[in-house]
């Protein structure tokens, strides 16, 4: 009869267990430092980091473009939703009287004799299937004909404001989940640049960051608006102020879906400075770029919005001799850059 024994499993000794134990350590540290492929990750180059940041940095900024809509949409659904509750409360609350009112009548019908079959009708069954049967309402008086007719309609009001508030919320929560995926995107895309910089000595990190453009400038401290006769004149009053404003934003840090005042985003510095100068923008830099003239690059003027990137992902407000006021992205705060250091992909003036 055959043995199931399971066979002895041989031990190691002495200078073969030495040498696994060997083995062993050398391919956990090859897991540690070259990854599941066995191989390391090259080390870039200083320009190459820059490149592969800015690269990262691009797309974040496009995911909180898309972030910011979704906010802004999400914000408009909620305040309607707010508003159609309002409503729906008091079209309910005049809904309730017209009832009552109706119920006065059948009350009285009753205390006289009996009450009215049409009557009883129109307080049983739903004042539209009521209405459709017209010889029921000439037997009304005019007073009750006149409160089911009300009924009806308002009952037909209100469940069109309950449709709209369903449509309304779907919008709500899809708006939310846009929030949280775009969210999400911006994060990783801000921790894989984090990553990037942090493979970097502490000389290149500072040159990656040179290479970011013009240093932020104190701009309140020095006292330079665009009023002030520092530079190219702004077209108009408007665009001076708003141009006086992004010079008083200097210094200020990068903080993603940020407005103001302490910190801004790209397109929430842009909207900021022309909602001093009276004027209100869009929220996002692809809704920007269509709010006001569109103009070539040769006919900008201080004032104007200039875009980049094929997707729009990134505006800065021009303040003449090739240069811009902008917020570039985490880590650099609003500064003053050439605007030939992104792709450019247009301009528009305000109006």
């Amino acid at each position: 009869m055959a043995s199931h024994r399971r066979p002895k499993q041989r031990s190691f000794t002495g200078s073969t267990a030495r040498t696994a134990a060997t083995v062993a350590i050398a391919g956990a540290a090859s897991v540690s430092m070259f990854g599941e492929s066995g191989q390391a990750e090259p080390r870039l180059t200083t320009g190459q980091a820059k490149a592969k940041v800015d690269s990262l940095y691009a797309e974040a900024e496009a995911a909180t473009e898309r972030y910011n809509g979704a906010k802004e949409k999400a914000d408009t659904a909620r305040t309607r939703i707010e508003n159609l509750q309002d409503e729906l409360a008091r079209k309910t609350e005049r809904l309730n009287a017209t009832r009552d009112r109706l119920g006065s009548i059948a009350t009285a019908q009753y205390r006289s004799g009996g009450i009215d079959p049409a009557v009883q009708l129109a307080l049983d069954s739903n004042p539209e299937d009521y209405l459709a049967r017209a010889e029921f309402v000439d037997q009304l008086s005019g007073r009750q004909s006149a409160a089911l007719r009300t009924l009806a309609s308002e009952q037909r009001e209100i469940k069109q404001v309950r449709s709209e508030a369903d449509d309304k919320l779907a919008t709500l929560r899809g708006a939310q989940n846009e929030l949280r995926t775009q969210k999400r995107t911006i994060k990783a895309k801000l921790q894989a640049a984090k990553e990037v910089l942090d493979r970097l000595s502490a000389a290149e990190r500072a040159a990656v960051t040179a290479a970011d453009g013009s240093t932020a400038r104190a701009g309140r401290a020095s006292g330079r608006t665009a009023l002030s006769g520092d530079g190219p004149a702004a077209p108009s009053e408007r665009a001076a102020r708003a141009v006086s404003f992004a010079y008083s934003a200097l210094g200020l840090p990068y903080v993603w879906g940020a407005t103001g005042p302490s910190a801004y985003d790209c397109s929430g510095l842009t909207r900021a400075a022309w909602r001093a100068a009276g004027v209100s923008l869009p929220r996002t830099t692809y809704t920007q770029i269509n709010a006001g003239t569109r103009i070539s690059r040769s006919q900008l003027q201080p004032g104007d919005l200039v875009f980049f990137y094929s997707g729009v992902s990134h505006v800065g407000l021009y303040i003449g001799n090739g240069q811009m006021i902008h917020a570039p992205h985490p880590g650099s705060p609003v500064r003053i850059a050439p605007i030939d250091q992104m792709p450019f992909a247009g301009a528009t003036r305000p109006v």
